[in-house]
C-alpha cells in the first residue's frame, strides 16, 4: 500500500511557525489578564458591599445619637421634677456621647472601604483595557493565517505588548 504524505498548505512559509507560537503566547497572557480582571471585579464588589454595610451601620449609630438627643430635649421640656430627671438624662447623654464616638470610628472605616473599592475598580479597569488589547492582538496575529500578510502579526504584537503592559500596571497598583 503506498504511503500518502499530507503537507500543510503553506509549509514552506517560515513565518507560520513563529506567528503560531506568538498566537499561543498572546493567548497565555490573555488568559492571565482575564482571570486577574475577573478577580479584581469580584474584589471591588466585595469591598463595595463592605463599605455599604459600614455606611448603614454609621447611619444606625447616627439615628440612635439623634434619638437620645431628642429624648433629652423632651425630658427637659416636659419634665416637672428635675430630681427624677437627672439619672435618665445622664444615661441618655452618655449614650449620645457613645453613639457619636462610635459613629466617627465607623465613618473612618467606611471611608477606608470606599478607598479600597476605588483602588480595586482602577485595577479592574487596567485589566479590562489590557484584556481588550490582548484580544485584539490575538485576532490580528491570527489573521496572518488567512491573509499571509506580515503586518497583521506586527500590529497584533504591538496591541499585545500594550495589553500586557496594562495588565502589569494593574498588578502593580
Amino acid at each position: 500500500m503506498p504511503e500518502i504524505e499530507v503537507t500543510p498548505e503553506h509549509a514552506a512559509d517560515p513565518d507560520t511557525r513563529r506567528v503560531g507560537i506568538m498566537v499561543g503566547v498572546v493567548g497565555i497572557f490573555l488568559s492571565v489578564v482575564t482571570i486577574a480582571s475577573h478577580r479584581a471585579h469580584t474584589d471591588a464588589v466585595i469591598h463595595r458591599t463592605e463599605a455599604n454595610d459600614e455606611w448603614a451601620y454609621y447611619q444606625a449609630k447616627k439615628n440612635r445619637e439623634y434619638t437620645s438627643e431628642v429624648a433629652v430635649t423632651l425630658l427637659h421640656t416636659l419634665g416637672t421634677d428635675p430630681a427624677k430627671l437627672d439619672v435618665p438624662i445622664q444615661k441618655l447623654e452618655a449614650a449620645h456621647a457613645k453613639y457619636s464616638t462610635d459613629a466617627e470610628k465607623i465613618q473612618e472605616e467606611a471611608k477606608a472601604k470606599d478607598e479600597e473599592t476605588k483602588l480595586e475598580e482602577r485595577r479592574a479597569l487596567r485589566f479590562d483595557i489590557g484584556e481588550g488589547f490582548l484580544e485584539l492582538g490575538l485576532v490580528l496575529c491570527s489573521l496572518y493565517f488567512l491573509a499571509r500578510k506580515i503586518f497583521f502579526p506586527l500590529f497584533g504584537l504591538a496591541a499585545a505588548l500594550f495589553g500586557t503592559a496594562m495588565g502589569i500596571w494593574g498588578f502593580l497598583l
